[in-house]
């Protein structure tokens, strides 16, 4: 049976951070629509199931923006009414809403659990003030590690996003707040390096050359030794950027990285479903206004492409090579009918004879030693 996934688009927040470049819209929380908005997600779900899909849901992934702003009884009927629209749900789902500690207490991490979600993904990102000034968050150290104790006390999964390459960071400056983190008994850690994209303030300010940020070599040093200091307290390094106890590791995102199909409503949510021999990845419109007014009434489809079975082989190779166990080239041939080798050779001989990439029988994947060369070596091969 397929297996399939679906992420559910929740566009606003309580400000926009300089570094984001999501869908995301700052808006007061007395003046986010939540019935409204879950109202036009289900209209936007009728039209793209009609009837339930012959397929196995293995995941709800609920992102934005700020999903912890939505009320948890809004959230859980479209929670509810995805879970309807598939023949099957695995027995072992996983529901994730991700969540600023602004918006998040243990009544909110109860609510969401009565709801039906069982993993909450709370976005710290520091627990310097200095730091969180500079990026904008809304909240303090103590307000952060409230949220995650709270919901590591109502929820059974619970991950921390933190954020480093702050300009002046360091690895002994990270260190100290990752330890405080694990202190507090979450499972999952995903560490992401600031990149500055176009188009956010940051991208602006980086780009009249008014932005400082941490030096290539502060950066190494902070991503090798952080990723040491999870080993030792247990944790895999199971993508460039995710680290999990096991049997932690987030499951909608492992199956985004195998290459997997994923239904995605909501507003500028991206979705890539199976279509013949490739597959049919959509956006729907992004503004939320707009998303509002059309949804029910017109398609909300503001872009969609069909990808060939060697465009499902390239984006496989560039998501698979991310995770510690790269890509199973011979299941990826027996699901898109192309050899991933064939055009390839060249780059994989080339790679594999620097020790950049290691091909195992049929699994290729990189060392953990070159995760920070990844970018190249996934673009030659890509």
């Amino acid at each position: 049976m397929r297996r399939v996934s679906a992420y559910v688009h929740f566009p606003w927040c309580l400000k926009k951070c300089p570094y984001c470049d999501f869908n995301s819209h700052a808006t007061p929380a007395d003046l986010v629509p939540h019935a409204a908005y879950a109202d036009a997600v289900l209209r936007e779900l009728d039209r793209r199931v009609g009837e339930p899909l012959e397929a196995e849901l293995v995941s709800i992934f609920f992102g934005g923006g700020t999903p912890s702003l939505w009320e948890p009884r809004e959230l859980g009927r479209v929670l509810r009414a995805v879970r309807e629209r598939f023949t099957s749900v695995a027995e072992d789902v996983e529901i994730t809403v991700e969540c600023n500690p602004t918006s998040l207490d243990r009544a909110r991490a109860a609510a969401l659990r009565e709801q039906g979600v069982g993993r909450i993904s709370i976005g710290v990102q520091s627990l310097d003030q200095g730091r969180l000034a500079y990026l904008g968050r809304l909240h303090d150290a103590r307000g952060a590690l409230d949220a995650l104790e709270a919901a590591v006390l109502e929820m059974p999964r619970v991950s921390a996003d933190l954020m480093f390459g702050s300009p002046g960071q360091r690895a002994e400056d990270f260190l100290p707040e990752l330890d405080r983190i694990l202190e507090t008994g979450v499972k999952h850690v995903s560490a992401y390096a600031l990149t500055i994209e176009p188009g956010t303030q940051f991208g602006e300010l980086h780009r009249k050359g008014k932005l400082k940020i941490a030096t290539e070599d502060d950066f190494a040093e902070t991503f090798d030794r952080a990723s040491a200091r999870l080993a030792e307290a247990g944790f895999s390094h199971y993508e460039v950027s995710n680290y999990a106890r096991p049997g932690e590791e987030s499951r909608h995102n492992e199956h985004y990285w195998q290459g997997g199909e994923y239904l995605g409503i909501g507003a500028g949510a991206f979705g890539c479903l199976a279509a013949g021999q490739g597959a049919r990845r959509y956006r729907s419109e992004p503004l939320p206004a707009r998303y509002l007014e059309r949804s029910g009434a017109e398609g909300v489809d503001v872009f969609a492409e069909d990808l060939s079975p060697a465009d499902l082989v390239r984006e496989a190779l560039m998501l698979g090579l991310r995770t510690e166990d790269g890509v199973d080239l011979a299941a990826l041939a027996a699901r898109t009918g192309v050899d991933p080798r064939l055009g390839r050779e060249q780059a994989i001989g080339r790679r594999t004879a620097r020790g950049e990439l290691v091909l195992d029988g049929d699994r290729l994947r990189v060392p953990r030693a070159y995760w920070l060369s990844l970018d190249a070596i996934v673009t030659d091969v890509f």
